[in-house]
């Protein structure tokens, strides 16, 4: 386990400030790239086949599934192995093999969509999921190696307010890019393969560290290895509660994601403008509640945020469906006149709000697996927590679709969701006793 300095408390210089540094800023700049690329890729070819192309054997109300579960596949089957290359590699070493195979993937996804191969565009969204897997075990094990103890929250809010602003940016890029008339795919191809070697670029940058070990033998077999990543990540109980804990967050969110376009049309009225909207206020609360982890925290891991927003993201995806569930019907509104309607500001409100108070919820739980892990195995135990978080995500989606097909509506959902979250949150807090108690400290000094 990592040896921890105590914080200090005359360190002026806050989060941001780490974006003006090398041990930080090319890591910072190369991961968001990836993710901007991910989503300007998959949204780009979900419009495609939804909109443009007829594909007699995707229809399209599976194209989107089809899509999201082939992206989500590699986790499932790799990250154990993506875990043990991430302790045994230089991680710079490692980052800049991953950007230089996605320049290979969307090279080929270049070809994919200046000739329309709808087969082509499976097979890289299969193998950007996994550049996404190679990726991420690397990326959070890189953060505790050259941050400081007092850095940890603010440099982990730094990452995830990135990544979401960077899916929201390839989410719009890749749907304004396929919809130009007539050079649309190219426009895409162009801009895919610009963003995967500016990546790599970037990615040069970063500076190199010995491996955390060296000597660790690579297990190939992804089933026996995901199961001995299990096991070691269920080594450290506090680790283990945690990586549950913020499985459950992606839980959570992926209910709302997944549910965006049906609940703008369906429920609010609105056109694709508005659903548009609904990820961009989900976006820009993650982001900020994710930044101000840094400043709630006094600059510490603070254990005691994370049922702090918990009790957010009940509150507001509760109060979330009685703003909804009354709202009369309505022809379909575009972005502006959805806005004019004052009955549609506590919806916004309450998404912006629930998605914040999930960023308190998740950055200090993933500062907390970085500081209890020991440096040999955080990557392991990070590629451990996506094969978690991939079965929860996957799960959201079964009992999501049940919950419709058994005659629930989406504001229905909503509402057993926050319920939900106050019921698994609280377990959680109650097996691992510490959130509890820093919870209560931190009331205290507030």
């Amino acid at each position: 386990m990592q040896d921890h300095l105590p914080e200090r408390s005359d360190h002026k210089a806050n989060q941001f400030a780490l974006l003006g540094q090398r041990r930080f800023a090319p890591f910072f700049w190369t991961q968001f790239s990836g993710a901007a690329n991910d989503n300007l890729f998959k949204f780009a070819f979900t419009v495609m086949v939804t909109y443009q192309l007829s594909v007699s054997w995707l229809p399209v109300s599976l194209a989107g599934l089809v899509i999201g579960a082939l992206f989500i596949l590699p986790f499932l089957l790799f990250s154990a192995t993506s875990g043990q290359l991430a302790d045994k590699l230089d991680q710079a070493a490692l980052m800049r093999l991953v950007k230089n195979l996605e320049i290979g993937i969307m090279a080929l996804a270049a070809v994919g969509f200046a000739t329309e191969q709808v087969t082509v565009l499976l097979l890289c969204t299969f193998l950007m999921g996994l550049h996404s897997t190679l990726f991420g075990p690397v990326k959070f094990a890189y953060l505790p190696q050259v941050l400081k103890g007092h850095e940890l929250t603010g440099g982990n809010g730094m990452v995830e307010m990135g990544t979401f602003v960077a899916i929201l940016l390839g989410n719009v890029a890749g749907g304004l890019l396929v919809a130009i008339p007539e050079v649309g795919h190219t426009a895409v191809a162009v801009a895919c393969v610009s963003v995967a070697v500016l990546g790599r670029l970037l990615s040069g940058a970063i500076p190199s560290l010995p491996a955390t070990a060296p000597d660790l033998k690579t297990n190939w077999n992804p089933i026996t290895e995901t199961w001995r990543n299990l096991q070691l990540a269920r080594a450290n109980r506090t680790v283990f509660i945690t990586l549950l804990g913020i499985s459950w967050m992606w839980f959570f969110g992926a209910i709302f994601l997944s549910q965006f376009p049906s609940f703008a049309k369906e429920v609010l009225h609105g056109d694709a403008q508005v659903a548009s909207l609904l990820l961009v206020l989900f976006s820009v609360g993650i982001g900020a509640g994710s930044l101000l982890c840094e400043s709630l925290s006094r600059r510490r891991v603070e254990a005691g945020l994370a049922p702090l927003g918990a009790i957010g993201m009940s509150v507001f995806a509760i109060d979330l469906y009685f703003a909804s569930r009354g709202l009369p019907d309505a022809p379909l509104m575009d972005i502006a006149t959805f806005y004019a309607d004052s009955a549609h500001w506590r919806v916004m409100a309450d998404l912006v709000l629930l998605s914040l108070f999930a960023g308190i919820y998740s950055v200090p739980m993933y500062a907390l697996i970085q500081q209890q892990s020991h440096t040999a195995e955080c990557a392991r135990i990070i590629a451990a927590n996506n094969i978690i978080n991939a079965l929860f995500m996957i799960a959201s989606s079964l009992i999501a679709g049940a919950m419709l097909g058994a005659g629930m509506t989406i504001p229905d959902v909503i509402l057993w969701t926050g319920v939900a979250n106050a019921v698994v949150t609280l377990a959680i807090f109650v097996a691992e006793p510490l959130y509890l108690q820093r919870f209560a400290a931190w009331l205290r000094s507030v």
